[in-house]
C-alpha cells in the first residue's frame, strides 16, 4: 500500500506540473500533440480535442509534447506549432510547469496550515546564566531576525544554524516582546561536546532512533534502532524536533542521562553516561517548532511562508551540494523519494489516525512540489530552466536562435541528465541494500 501511495503522490505532482504547460500552451494557441503521465510504452491512450492523453508504463516523469517543439529543421513553423508563437508566449508556457508546482504546494499548504496551524518563531526556554539570558532574551519572545536573515517560523531558526553554522560569531537577534521590537546580541560560548552515539528522526513525528553507533553509551545500554525516545531526564519528548531542541538548550555535559524508551508497546528505562567527543558552542535558548492554530488571514500568510521555506531550503541544499557540504551519498532520486514517502506513510499510520496520515502526505507533497518547481527552473539543458534560458537569449538578441545548435545542446544536456539519473538510481539501490 505504501508504494501505491508514494506513486500516487509522485504522479499528482508531475501531472500538475505538466498540466501547467498544457493549459498555457492551449491558451496561447499551441497544439498539444500528447499529454502523458509516466515514461516508456503507452498503457492507455485516448484522444480528446486534438490531444492524446496517455498513461505510460513507468510511473516516473511525464510530458506535454507540443507541435513542432522538436522540429529543428524547419525555418517556417506551421500554424499552431510551438515556434510559431512569440518568445514571450513561449516563456509563459515554459514557466507554467514550475509555477503550477508552486501553486499546488500553496493549495496543499492552505489545508495543512488551516488544520494544524503554523510554528511561530517563539523562544520557549532560556537557560539561566546562558549567553541568551545575559543578553536579555526570555521565554515568550518572538524572533524576527537573526543577523541579516528574516525569521517568520520556528523552522527558519533551525535552518539558519544549519546553513550558517554555529560558532563564536555574535548573533544579532531582533525580537518582539508584547508587540514591541527589540534588538540584542548573543555571543555563544564554547562548551565540551559529549556523545551518546545515536542518530534520530528530527521531524515532527516521534523521536525514533535511526542508528546506534557500536561501542557508544547507547549501544552499551542496549538501545536499538527503531526505539522511540519518550522522555529524557524526566522531560517528555513528543517528537524528533523536540528532542533536538532539548539537546540545543541542555547540551550533554558528561552527567548521567535518564532515558525512557518505547519499544514494541513497552516502556524501557535506561541510564547512559555520555562520552566526551570535542568542543562546540551554545547560546542557551530553546525555540518553538510546534504548530498552533491560525486565523483565516494567518492561514494565507503562513501558507505562502511555508512554500517560500521549502523553495529556499531546496536552493540552499543545492548550494551545499555544489560547495561540497553535502556529498554524493546525500543525493536521492525517484526510488529514494518513493521509499521516503512509504516510510513516512507507514510510521504515521502506526502512530496516528487517518487525518494524521492525510496531513503528513500533504506535507510531503508540499516539500516535493516546491522542490520539483525549483529543480525545473535550473538553467540545465532539457529542463524547463534550460529552455527558458534560451528564450531569454532570444529575447535579448531579438532574433530566433539556431535551432540545430539549441537541439544539440538540449540533446547533450538530456544525455548528461540520463547519466545523472543512472547514478542516482545506483545510489538509491545501494542505500536500500545497505540498510
Amino acid at each position: 500500500m505504501k508504494i501505491v501511495v508514494a506513486l500516487l503522490i509522485f504522479s499528482l505532482i508531475i501531472i500538475f506540473h505538466e498540466f501547467g504547460h498544457l493549459l498555457l500552451a492551449k491558451k496561447n494557441g499551441i497544439k498539444v500533440v500528447e499529454f502523458s503521465v509516466g515514461l516508456g510504452p503507452t498503457l492507455i491512450g485516448k484522444e480528446f480535442r486534438g490531444t492524446k492523453y496517455s498513461l505510460k508504463l513507468l510511473p516516473f516523469g511525464g510530458a506535454c509534447q507540443m507541435l513542432g517543439e522538436d522540429d529543428l529543421d524547419s525555418d517556417t513553423p506551421g500554424e499552431g506549432s510551438y515556434y510559431s508563437k512569440s518568445v514571450w508566449q513561449r516563456m509563459t508556457v515554459i514557466l507554467a510547469g514550475p509555477f503550477f508546482n508552486f501553486i499546488l504546494a500553496f493549495v496543499l499548504a492552505l489545508f495543512v496550515t488551516g488544520i494544524v496551524g503554523y510554528d511561530p518563531a517563539e523562544i520557549t526556554e532560556v537557560a539561566d546564566g546562558s549567553p541568551a539570558y545575559e543578553a536579555g532574551l526570555r521565554a515568550g519572545d518572538v524572533v524576527k531576525k537573526i543577523n541579516k536573515s528574516n525569521i517568520s517560523i520556528g523552522r527558519e531558526i533551525d535552518s539558519y544554524f544549519l546553513y550558517n553554522g554555529f560558532d563564536a560569531d555574535p548573533l544579532e537577534i531582533t525580537y518582539l516582546r508584547d508587540g514591541e521590537k527589540f534588538k540584542t546580541t548573543v555571543v555563544p560560548v564554547k562548551i565540551k561536546k559529549y556523545l551518546l552515539g545515536f542518530t534520530y528522526n528530527r521531524s515532527e513525528t516521534a523521536a525514533s532512533i535511526e542508528k546506534v553507533s557500536e561501542g557508544y553509551p547507547m549501544d552499551k545500554a542496549g538501545v536499538m534502532a527503531g526505539d522511540v525516545i519518550l522522555e529524557i531526564n524526566g522531560r517528555k519528548i513528543a517528537s524528533g524536533m523536540e528532542l533536538n531542541q532539548y539537546f540545543n538548550t541542555y547540551p550533554l555535559d558528561g552527567s548521567e542521562v535518564n532515558v525512557l524508551l518505547g519499544r514494541d508497546g513497552e516502556q524501557i528505562a535506561v541510564k547512559v553516561t555520555p562520552r566526551f567527543a570535542s568542543e562546540n558552542y551554545t547560546a542557551g535558548f530553546e525555540y518553538n517548532l510546534y504548530r498552533e492554530k491560525a486565523n483565516a488571514f494567518e492561514v494565507i500568510k503562513y501558507s505562502v511562508i511555508e512554500v517560500k521555506y521549502w523553495i529556499v531550503t531546496t536552493i540552499k541544499n543545492l548550494g551545499m551540494l555544489l560547495t561540497g557540504q553535502l556529498s554524493k551519498d546525500d543525493v536521492g532520486g525517484a526510488i529514494a523519494i518513493v521509499d521516503m514517502i512509504g516510510e513516512s506513510y507507514e510510521e504515521t499510520r502506526e502512530n496516528g489516525n487517518t487525518l494524521d496520515v492525510v496531513l503528513q502526505m500533504m506535507y510531503i507533497s508540499i516539500l516535493l512540489s516546491a522542490n520539483l518547481g525549483v529543480m525545473n527552473l535550473l538553467p540545465i539543458p532539457a529542463l524547463d530552466g534550460g529552455k527558458f534560458f534560451f528564450l531569454v537569449v532570444e529575447a535579448i538578441a531579438r532574433r530566433p536562435l539556431n535551432r540545430k545548435v539549441e537541439g544539440i545542446v538540449n540533446l547533450v544536456g538530456f544525455a548528461l541528465l540520463m547519466l545523472l539519473m543512472v547514478f542516482v538510481f545506483y545510489n538509491d539501490i545501494r542505500r536500500l541494500i545497505g540498510r
